[in-house]
C-alpha cells in the first residue's frame, strides 16, 4: 500500500486527517446555525464544510501533499520567482528610459528607412542627403506631439457633450 503514495504514508494521512477534522467542525457549526433557524446560512456553511472531505476523496490532497514536500517543486517555484523578478527589472528599466516598446520599434523602422533611402538616392544627392532626410522627419513628430493634447481634449469634450455633461 505504501507504493501507491508518492510520499510517506504518514504525511498523506496527516493531511487527510486535518481535512476530515475541518469538515467535521464545519458540519457541527452548520448544525448549530440550523438550530438557530438560519437555514440559508447553515446550508452555505455545510457546503463549504464538505469541500475538504471531497478533496480527500478525489485524491487532490494526496497530489498537493506530493507537490508540497518535493524539493524540486520548491526549486521550480524559485526559478519562476527569479524569472518574474527579471521581467519586472527590465520593465522598470524600460520605464525609466522614457520610451515604450512601440516608440523603440518605430525608431528602428525609421532607422531602416533612412538607411535604405540614402542608398537609393546617393548618386544624385551625395552625403548630404541623409542629413536632409532626417530633419524633416523630426519636425512632423514635434507637430504631432503638440497637436495630440488638443485632440485628446476635443475627444473628451465630444464624449462629455454626448452624455449631456
Amino acid at each position: 500500500m505504501e507504493g501507491t503514495y508518492p510520499l510517506s504514508l504518514e504525511a498523506v494521512m496527516l493531511a487527510e486527517t486535518i481535512c476530515s477534522a475541518v469538515s467535521a467542525a464545519g458540519l457541527g457549526i452548520a448544525a448549530v446555525t440550523a438550530y438557530r433557524k438560519r437555514f440559508l446560512t447553515a446550508t452555505r456553511i455545510a457546503a463549504y464544510s464538505l469541500v475538504p472531505i471531497g478533496l480527500v476523496l478525489t485524491g487532490v490532497v494526496e497530489w498537493v501533499a506530493g507537490i508540497a514536500f518535493k524539493p524540486s517543486v520548491w526549486l521550480g517555484f524559485g526559478v519562476l520567482g527569479l524569472s518574474w523578478l527579471l521581467f519586472m527589472t527590465t520593465r522598470a528599466v524600460e520605464r525609466r528610459s522614457g520610451t515604450t516598446r512601440a516608440e523603440r520599434k518605430a525608431a528602428r523602422a525609421a532607422g531602416r528607412n533612412e538607411a535604405v533611402a540614402p542608398a537609393a538616392s546617393a548618386p544624385s544627392l551625395g552625403a548630404g542627403g541623409a542629413a536632409s532626410t532626417a530633419q524633416p522627419q523630426s519636425k512632423p513628430k514635434k507637430k504631432q506631439e503638440a497637436a495630440a493634447p488638443g485632440d485628446d481634449f476635443s475627444d473628451i469634450e465630444a464624449i462629455l457633450k454626448k452624455h449631456g455633461i
